[in-house]
């Protein structure tokens, strides 16, 4: 899976948490917060956007994720991932991909 790059979002003084309102996603050690159609996780007294570095594809993936799928739908800047196994799914050239 690819990992993330260090990109500390400036500027933003809300502080995500349990309760916080926005959604919470398990994403490998830490949990992402979904705020204006991107992910924030805190990190070492700030927040950094939390977005893939590169391309992984999630193989053998049968299941169609949509409206009614059964799992929770994230906006995620112009599409929409579905968590599912602990981590997001982003459909990608016929295929879904890991976030």
């Amino acid at each position: 899976m690819a990992t993330a790059t260090h990109a500390p979002h400036t500027n933003h003084t809300h502080q995500h948490g349990s309760g916080c309102g926005h959604v919470a996603v398990p994403h490998d050690d830490h949990v992402d917060y979904v705020h204006d159609g991107h992910l924030h996780r805190a990190h070492e007294g700030h927040t950094d956007e939390c977005e893939p570095a590169g391309h992984s594809v999630h193989d053998s993936h049968s299941h169609q994720h949509g409206a009614g799928c059964g799992h929770v739908a994230v906006p995620h800047g112009d599409h929409v991932d579905y968590i599912h196994d602990g981590h997001r799914h982003a459909e990608h050239e016929g295929h879904w991909d890991d976030h």
